[in-house]
């Protein structure tokens, strides 16, 4: 009867142990997506990695930063035109041959749309 007792208990478990397996798989399949924002992009390492790079003073989150590129700050007031910063997001090659930024949008390591949401971060700093 013992061993009948804890084969039971067993079988109980696994079967909540399973069953809570299945909902937690149903319910990340049914909850959306969160859309990816530009800062969420932009601390990214596998894709916009600015932080590699630059500092980003006045973001209390962006920890560890890059000493290699100029801090990210005063952004609007570097580039009045918001279009010559997304160009130099793309391709920082056009206007300085030498530099050693990644051209994030000529290699495709980001998208036309992730471009323009980490332009819109930067721009804000």
């Amino acid at each position: 009867m013992r061993k009948l007792h804890h084969v039971a208990a067993a079988c109980a478990i696994s079967a909540i142990m399973f069953s809570g397996a299945t909902l937690a798989q149903a319910t990340a399949a049914a909850a959306p997506k969160k859309e990816e924002t530009g800062k969420d992009i932009a601390f990214n390492r596998t894709k916009g990695n600015c932080l590699a790079c630059h500092g980003m003073p006045t973001v209390p989150d962006a920890t560890s930063t890059g000493l290699y590129g100029p801090p990210l700050i005063a952004m609007s007031a570097r580039y009045p035109d918001k279009a010559k910063l997304r160009s130099q997001i793309w391709d920082a090659t056009v206007a300085n041959p030498s530099s050693s930024m990644i051209p994030f949008g000529k290699h495709g390591v980001l998208t036309e749309a992730e471009i323009d949401k980490v332009t819109d971060f930067v721009y804000g700093l």
